[in-house]
């Protein structure tokens, strides 16, 4: 009786425990296998470009929200037009810089900040 107490109690406070865990949250089905980074992990120039984004501007660069090809073929493969670029400021760089914001159609996000060479989507 003592036991089956105790080993109830055990259960309780690990069922607890994993429900407190603050472990990362799974990337989104859509960006299975690919890196991923959280929005408060972004540098600032991200986490402004996003804010921009969800307001729907006004952006300070006349490319932000042009269609992004994926020509590269890093992210999930859909048709053309479902994905759009928005540029993340890079400090001291003269022109747009390397990083970019990439949206898609769905709400998905990611993040490169070596032009296009890899992608990391973004948990929101």
């Amino acid at each position: 009786m003592v036991l089956r107490f105790v080993l109830r109690g055990l259960v309780g406070v690990l069922v607890l425990l994993t429900a407190c865990s603050t472990t990362q949250a799974p990337a989104p089905e859509r960006s299975a296998g690919m890196a991923t980074v959280r929005e408060s992990e972004l540098p600032a120039e991200a986490r402004e470009t996003l804010r921009l984004i969800d307001a729907g501007g006004p952006f300070p660069y006349e490319r932000d929200g042009a269609v992004f090809g994926n020509f590269e073929g890093l992210l999930p493969r859909h048709e053309r037009g479902y994905y759009h670029e928005y540029t993340v400021g890079t400090p001291g760089s003269r022109d747009r810089g390397a990083r970019r914001i990439v949206t898609g159609r769905h709400g998905e996000t990611y993040y490169t900040d070596d032009h296009y060479d890899s992608f990391r989507a973004v948990l929101r």
